[in-house]
């Protein structure tokens, strides 16, 4: 089969498509033919080197998380799931996932039925972004129909599908992007659109009760500003310092969390059912081939990604 493989940390240009053998499935775990395989920004970070040692693959390795695919055999030890069964999740988090490639073996309870409104490559594009979302509104930060909620970088990954599910969630949803998003913003749920580089938040946005950050550094800082006493600020990027968090207790009596995302299949199958009934749509901006996996890494580093880019195995097709 062919797979991307990392030999050595660096720029893009590490990423190489190779031929490896098939990996075989464990007794919980399933093999399955990858259709489409998610890019998210944590997979140039581990490529370049940056990231902790909880997400430091031995080398070589091959990345990516995020997957759909359909299983082709399942271990002696799985239930529920047979061959033919069309599949998608976040596998392995944080161990190395390996679904840059046409085949990955996944633990089972990893991954649950495809969403039936869904091409793979939409599939494979949510399973990251839709449970970071789901924790940090839901889990993490409380959110409760009728409250505020500011979504910092709405338009990227994570920020596109908090929209809708605060939206979906009865709560008033303030974006902030850059101007060429706020059409397709406001139509997945926006309430109230900031355009960064036209106007500072805090000087438009007050009364939130709670703030998902995905940009980190002086927007975390500056979101405590913006928000109503005992109110939650949930910051994605890296943990928050210290001083960030007791600035926020002093100023507001407010909370500042991080988390690291992990699969979750319970949580992913409330986004597919919320994505069945239409109340979810994942933004897939790019497809490309598994070939093509440097050039994706490069336009996600580039940061202005609207949704998702995807990597496809072969051709997009609905099982």
């Amino acid at each position: 089969m062919r797979a991307i493989r990392v030999h050595e940390h660096g720029d893009s240009d590490v990423l190489t498509l190779e031929s490896v053998p098939r990996p075989e499935p464990g007794a919980d775990e399933l093999f399955v033919r990858v259709r489409a395989a998610g890019v998210n920004p944590i997979d140039w970070m581990v490529r370049e080197g940056y990231t902790d040692e909880a997400l430091a693959p031995s080398l070589p390795y091959v990345p990516g998380w995020d997957l759909s695919g359909v299983v082709e055999r399942v271990g002696s030890a799985v239930s529920g799931l047979e061959p033919g069964n069309a599949v998608f999740g976040l596998v392995r988090m944080p161990d190395p996932g390996r679904t840059y490639a046409e085949y990955a073996t996944v633990p089972a309870d990893d991954v649950i039925r495809k969403p039936a409104t869904l091409e793979h490559t939409a599939a494979a594009g949510l399973p990251m972004v839709g449970l970071t979302a789901w924790r940090a509104l839901f889990e993490e930060g409380d959110l409760r129909e009728g409250q505020r909620v500011l979504v910092h970088a709405a338009a990227g990954g994570v920020g596109h599908v908090a929209v809708q599910l605060a939206a979906h969630a009865g709560a008033t949803v303030i974006g902030t992007a850059s101007g060429r998003n706020e059409a397709s913003l406001r139509d997945l749920g926006v309430d109230e659109f900031v355009d960064y580089r036209e106007r500072r938040f805090e000087a438009a946005v007050d009364d939130v009760d709670l703030v998902l950050d995905a940009v980190g550094g002086d927007v975390l800082e500056r979101s405590t500003a913006v928000l109503r006493e005992g109110g939650r600020i949930v910051t994605l990027p890296e943990p928050p310092s210290e001083r960030v968090i007791e600035t926020a207790q002093r100023e507001r009596r407010a909370t500042v969390r991080w988390f690291s995302v992990e699969p979750d299949a319970s949580a992913l199958g409330e986004i597919r059912a919320l994505v069945d009934d239409g109340h979810i749509r994942p933004t897939i901006s790019g497809i490309r081939p598994l070939s093509e996996a440097a050039a994706a890494h490069e336009e996600s580093e580039d940061g202005h990604v609207r949704g998702k880019l995807v990597l496809e195995t072969e051709p997009t097709m609905t099982d």
